[in-house]
């Protein structure tokens, strides 16, 4: 039996493993309802502009008020994951956002809605960079492209989540757009709850050694003890390859965003049908699903590939799946709606290659800065994601109201999606 006092090397110990499965699936089971709470509003837009005689370039401006809530938030929130663990933090964002939808439920005017979403953009913001620090206090280097890779898979299966919900709460119960706040969110809650009673911040914890051998992050500069916030800010955004990489994931993440907000408009809205395609047995709505499933498989991938075709060379599977998804989206933009079996495989293979890179993109994290300072950079990154898909929602937006052609999603996601891979290249770690 080992003491108290004693701790069980990881590499030889079943309970450790065990453990470590333990958090990962926790960490997933929290994260897959996190969506639930901000990737719903695609749906949404098509009653709110009934209901409020307002523009799709308004209601890109107020999916823009969370996207950049949500990124100051990820710079803000990171670090207090670092500071005071992402076990607490992840939990309060949870039960936070799932409140704050219920009052965008409530709101009476688009002034109302889009102060409202933007608050719960920073309550979302409280999920992702805490719930990461905490599996890199749990996984070595060598674990970290897979591990983060179902993580994100989990995310990926967060946004299939959101879009049946929603789809389900609008078009199955034929509720108003009012419910798609109040209803799948409660999930989000019950996985909030669930995480703080289930997870654990550290090893040390459960009476296990660290994974992390001192070695590990050698390519990171050391980490004095009782480090400052002020001394993680400064040490992660001193470091060019991750600010490299903030703009590559900026790029990915507006491309991500363009469909994940426009591609239900495009198959729900005005332009969308409301029954099945000649020939076919499926309602074009369904249609909009294979993007968020194309994403979570294409982000359980991307890690593995990372860490095993590249050697942990993340920036080469960055590059080429962003490259492949530049070339789906050209094609997804020549696609019409009514040709639902090839649409549905396009749209598949959109997500894959779009969402895929993320999970590498969070791994690259704690490789460039060390794992006692991946909350902070994690949230440093997401800061960049945000802010470049909050610019990019007007813009479609925008574009959708003068040409009156919802396919012009696409063609804005291929070019974002050139722009990441490009960038990309650089990191060069």
């Amino acid at each position: 039996m080992v003491a108290a006092v004693d701790r069980v090397t990881p590499a030889a110990s079943l309970p450790f493993r065990r453990a470590q499965r333990r958090m990962l699936f926790a960490a997933m089971f929290c994260y897959l309802f996190f969506y639930t709470g901000r990737q719903t509003f695609g749906f949404a837009i098509p009653g709110i502009q009934a209901e409020y005689g307002v523009s799709k370039e308004t209601l890109g401006w107020v999916s823009a008020a969370l996207l950049w809530c949500y990124a100051i938030g990820q710079a803000i929130n990171g670090n207090l994951g670092d500071k005071f663990g992402g076990r607490r933090v992840m939990s309060a964002g949870a039960i936070l956002s799932c409140a704050a939808n219920w009052a965008v439920s409530f709101t009476t005017s688009v002034l109302s809605l889009g102060v409202l979403w933007g608050i719960n953009g920073y309550f979302q913001a409280m999920g992702w960079a805490p719930g990461s620090r905490l599996l890199s206090n749990w996984f070595g280097k060598n674990d970290r492209g897979k591990i983060f890779g179902f993580y994100v898979f989990a995310a990926g299966m967060a946004s299939v989540l959101s879009f049946v919900t929603s789809i389900i709460v609008v078009h199955t119960l034929h509720l108003d757009w009012r419910w798609i706040f109040r209803l799948p969110v409660l999930l989000m809650l019950v996985g909030g709850v669930a995480f703080y009673f289930i997870a654990r911040e550290h090893p040390e914890e459960m009476g296990f050694q660290s994974p992390h051998d001192g070695v590990e992050d050698e390519n990171a500069a050391p980490v004095p003890d009782g480090e400052t916030s002020w001394g993680r800010y400064k040490a992660v955004l001193s470091n060019w390859r991750l600010l490299l990489g903030g703009l590559a994931i900026g790029f990915q993440n507006a491309a991500r965003y363009g469909l994940l907000v426009w591609v239900p408009v495009h198959f729900l809205g005005s332009g969308g049908a409301s029954g099945a395609s000649a020939g076919t047995f499926i309602n074009p709505q369904w249609i909009a699903v294979a993007l968020p499933v194309g994403m979570a498989i294409g982000a359980a991938t991307n890690g593995w590939v990372s860490d095993n075709i590249f050697g942990s060379k993340r920036y080469l599977a960055i590059a080429l799946y962003m490259a492949l998804a530049t070339a789906t989206s050209l094609v997804m933009y020549t696609i019409p709606t009514d040709r639902v079996y090839l649409g549905i495989a396009t749209l598949f293979l959109c997500g894959f290659f779009v969402y895929g890179p993320q999970s590498s993109f969070w791994a690259l994290c704690p490789d460039l800065v060390g794992h006692k300072r991946a909350g902070t950079a994690i949230g440093v990154m997401n800061f960049f994601a945000y802010l470049f898909a909050g610019l990019g929602e007007p813009l479609i937006g925008a574009f959708m109201d003068t040409h009156h052609d919802t396919s012009l999603v696409f063609l804005i996601v291929a070019a974002a999606s050139a722009a990441s891979a490009t960038i990309a290249l650089f990191i060069r770690r």
